[in-house]
């Protein structure tokens, strides 16, 4: 009698599940009464500068929450649970989809004509490195910008190789469960359906267009931008353009090219074809014939080239946790090298010294940003593996420790003898998601500049990157007078050196994940990383409250610490008493997103406070 009233149990559990399944798989959106948007909640998180792009990516984890009385199922069917378990989503599947999103709507700073960085832990606790930056073309050469600097950065001659898409393809094969196709949904719905401005977006392009009215028109006559008030807050953007698809397939249909596609119909090319889409056939042919015509030296075979690298993961112990990131041509060394020289400090004599602990930061960040010119690609600089372990090591840690002055700081060759500065990177954007199982993502993916190299390929709309830029250039300053870095010079088929630093931080003890954290802002990525990791782990803060304290930068040179002004004025003046140069900024230089596992497995998300569209939501 019971084993009949088990197997009709059983039969009963199965049918819902096979009904659930179903439905998993066919839903375009998970029910949004699941969602518990900016509280805690035990599923998942995900954090990233835009609230609509987060939601896709909470959806995309809401796919994995299973009900009790399907782990009931499971339990019951232990030798074959995995035939009815209901379709999940993870971490990397709500990385993937909210990265594509964001490339949408922040099209003028990231996309799938740029590149980036990763740090992925997966639910057994092992941490993978993905570099996915972009390269040199085989062209390239050490002088291919003598007597044409502004060549990294307008036309051909700026694009690296465009690695956004393979490097989540790649990441997503490896550790993602749901289908690609799906992933890549919520992104070709924002591409067709639209979506809303916001004040990031409007700040950046009125910037963009006050400073390169030239470009802002062409852009505008590309489609890339719709004039004036584009973007403003609350405004809704269009996702299909049929003005640009009607002008510029014309013009290119005339030319013997490919034709256009609108945003959305790239991106359900590479949902169903996968990289392949977008670096072989006729959508590659049609970007390299545009980057060609903007006299770029990119060929065919430099993309059917690419290939994402994994490198070697970056380790120290911090406050009693464990701090994971990528290293070189990543910088993840210069953030955990600063507060590794901050772990040496005693906490209890910064009390009742105003402004010690922000000076003594300031000079950890100084000598961080002075050792960083000696990194490069490792595959074409010898001895970086080597100079960043020395960078993390306790001697190092100790010894810059000693040469910090609590009095005063000191005169930029102390920290910097051989006055070798590298260039500043700018506009990035930064993803964070975490799920039940321990699994947790920190990627930043760039453009680089502003609207990248100020050209967009028509056939596609994919705004293309001008991360050239982010090498040295021999004989050439740079602004500050600096001489260029030799570690970074170019050479065909090399990343240049990036200030892009995720972390994910867990617990020595058991391995178990604590936080994942990451930050944009070109050079601010690597302190503003620092000092959000510094709040919440040596101050012990929540992870909204260490991302809304004020934020300090110093980057050597210029010669300069820079103050957002909710900093209060005795800090300040504390650090000018010690010789600082302190400049006063607005918020905004930065945004951090971050995620943290409390002691009851629950997740705090936060998105940047100081970007009013960001969002960290938890399931």
């Amino acid at each position: 009698m019971e084993s009949a009233y088990l197997t009709a149990r059983l039969l009963r559990l199965l049918l819902l599940a096979t009904f659930l399944h179903h439905v998993a798989r066919t839903a375009g959106a998970v029910p949004e009464v699941v969602f518990q948007p900016d509280t805690q909640a035990s599923h998942g998180a995900v954090a990233s500068e835009d609230a609509e792009c987060s939601a896709i990516g909470r959806d995309l984890l809401a796919r994995g929450v299973r009900p009790p009385f399907l782990l009931q199922l499971q339990h019951m069917c232990r030798k074959s649970h995995r035939l009815f378990v209901v379709s999940q989503g993870n971490a990397v599947d709500a990385l993937v989809g909210t990265t594509f999103c964001v490339g949408v709507v922040g099209m003028y700073h990231s996309g799938i004509g740029g590149g980036g960085f990763a740090m992925i832990r997966d639910a057994a606790g092992g941490y993978e490195a993905v570099d996915f930056r972009e390269t040199a073309p085989a062209a390239a050469h050490e002088d291919m910008y003598q007597g044409n600097v502004n060549g990294s950065v307008f036309g051909g001659l700026a694009v690296g190789v465009p690695s956004e898409v393979l490097g989540l393809e790649y990441i997503h094969k490896k550790y993602g469960v749901l289908p690609w196709n799906k992933v890549m949904r919520g992104a070709i719905h924002v591409a067709r359906d639209g979506f809303r401005g916001s004040y990031n977006m409007e700040a950046s392009l009125r910037w963009f267009v006050l400073r390169h009215a030239d470009a802002a028109t062409s852009l505008e006559r590309h489609g890339a931008v719709h004039g004036p008030g584009w973007g403003a807050e609350g405004a809704q953007l269009p996702g299909r353009r049929p003005e640009l698809r009607r002008g510029l397939c014309a013009e290119r249909h005339a030319s013997g090219s490919w034709g256009c596609h609108d945003a959305d119909a790239i991106r359900k090319k590479i949902a169903d074809e996968g990289a392949d889409a977008l670096y072989a056939g006729e959508l590659a042919e049609a970007m390299i014939e545009c980057i060609q015509q903007a006299n770029g030296t990119m060929t065919l075979a430099d993309l059917a080239n690419y290939t994402v690298v994994s490198r070697p993961v970056k380790t120290i112990t911090y406050r009693g946790l464990g701090l994971h990131t990528v290293g070189a041509p990543a910088s993840g060394a210069v953030t955990l090298g600063i507060l590794k020289t901050m772990e040496q400090f005693d906490l209890a004599e910064h009390q009742g010294l105003p402004g010690l602990a922000a000076h003594r930061f300031t000079e950890a960040m100084r000598f961080g940003y002075g050792a960083r010119v000696g990194l490069g690609d490792p595959d074409h600089v010898d001895g970086v593996r080597v100079f960043e372990d020395r960078m993390l090591s306790d001697g190092t840690a100790r010894r810059t420790r000693g040469s910090i002055s609590d009095d005063r700081t000191q005169p930029v060759h102390a920290y910097d003898p051989e006055g070798i500065y590298t260039p500043d990177s700018h506009g990035t954007s930064h993803i964070v998601t975490a799920d039940a199982s321990g699994m947790a993502t920190s990627l930043t993916t760039t453009i680089n500049l502003l609207f990248g190299a100020r050209l967009m390929d028509p056939a596609s709309g994919i705004v293309l990157n001008n991360e050239m830029n982010d090498f040295s250039i021999p004989g050439v300053p740079n602004e500050f007078g600096f001489q260029p870095s030799t570690a970074n010079y170019i050479r065909p088929g090399k990343r240049p050196l990036s200030s892009i630093t995720p972390v994910i931080a867990t617990h020595p003890r058991n391995g178990s994940l604590y936080a994942t954290v990451g930050a944009a802002g070109g050079s601010r990525i690597i302190s503003a990383t620092a000092v959000a990791l510094w709040h919440l782990l040596e101050h012990g803060m929540g992870m909204r409250d260490a991302l809304r304290e004020p934020r300090l930068h110093d980057q050597l040179m210029p010669n300069t610490v820079l103050l957002e002004y909710k900093f209060d004025n005795d800090t300040a003046a504390a650090l000018a008493e010690r010789g600082h140069n302190v400049t006063w900024v607005a918020e905004g230089l930065s945004a951090v997103q971050g995620i943290r596992i409390l002691a009851d497995g629950t997740f705090e998300a936060a998105g940047e406070p100081r970007q009013k569209n960001s969002a960290g939501l938890t399931l």
